[in-house]
């Protein structure tokens, strides 16, 4: 399948897509190493999707061991040029509520052992960040949420900050009270440097936030915990699941253009004929 566009990353409690037909498994090797398991393509409603979990088939892998390169590096490959994300989330506002779920248009991030680029070892880029989500993809996404059925329908909210730390554990108190002084309105441990390496790719990226909990800081709330935010978590896995399938019929519908499609024509700083064979051919995907 050669033809896929669209990619879905699912993140804790969205480990595949039922209705995914004409399933075709890859086992893909990038210059960045292995993605967190295999890519699963198939079709729905006649759409050409492919599906990663995040964390693996599972959940076999921490947040700070995610291979984002790698995932980012095999969407590319199969020709993936709109990647909408699927995360858990904190809130660290009182307005957001656990259930609610939130579209972030900006993030502060504060992870700190993860590769964040593709470049380097040969190949200079610098990337325009200022909008680190595409507009036209998050507003899609947003269309999604808002046509589930009345039984269904979800409080949602839009241009939020999302603040993304190294975990594994959560915050303490005195972070998550910092974390709202910083004007953030959620808080994760995957959309960095998620977002990042897709922008380096000129892939449209959107994430979908769902909320769990309310972090450390709410006085009179439950403070997060695994259990808890799964919990949560689980209760929101079926409305994920019908966003992503109206999602991915809205944008066979248009293909927006994105930021993100040409981020690389002012981006790149080193010439193609500058790097050696391996590192040309490394980059010469990013730049398709």
């Amino acid at each position: 399948m050669t033809d896929i566009k669209i990619g879905i990353l699912g993140g804790s409690g969205l480990y595949d897509m039922p209705d995914l037909e004409d399933r075709q498994e890859h086992q893909l090797s990038t210059p960045y190493g292995v993605p967190s398991d295999s890519l699963v393509s198939g079709r729905i409603q006649g759409i050409p999707v492919v599906f990663l979990a995040r964390h693996g088939r599972g959940h076999r892998l921490l947040p700070g061991e995610v291979p984002y390169q790698a995932n980012i590096y095999a969407m590319k490959q199969l020709g993936v040029r709109y990647l909408i994300s699927f995360s858990a989330v904190g809130s660290l506002s009182e307005e957001i509520a656990p259930l609610d779920m939130v579209l972030p248009d900006q993030y502060i991030d504060m992870t700190r052992q993860r590769p964040n680029s593709f470049f380097g070892a040969g190949a200079v880029a610098h990337v325009a960040l200022s909008q680190p989500v595409c507009p036209a993809l998050t507003s899609l996404l947003a269309d999604a949420v808002q046509q589930l059925p009345g039984e269904e329908a979800v409080k949602l909210h839009q241009h939020k900050t999302y603040i993304c730390i190294e975990g594994p554990q959560f915050s303490t108190q005195a972070e998550s009270h910092w974390y709202r002084s910083l004007g953030a309105g959620i808080i994760g441990m995957t959309n960095m440097p998620e977002a990042r390496l897709a922008r380096e790719a000129q892939i449209a990226y959107a994430s979908l936030g769902m909320v769990t909990d309310y972090d450390c800081w709410h006085p009179k709330e439950p403070h997060v915990s695994a259990d808890y935010a799964i919990s949560n978590l689980l209760k929101n896995a079926q409305r994920a699941e019908k966003i992503a399938l109206t999602a991915i019929r809205l944008l066979a519908q248009t293909w927006p253009e994105s930021i993100a499609h040409r981020a690389l024509a002012s981006g790149l700083v080193t010439p193609l004929e500058a790097m050696d064979s391996s590192t040309r051919e490394r980059i010469s995907l990013l730049l398709k």
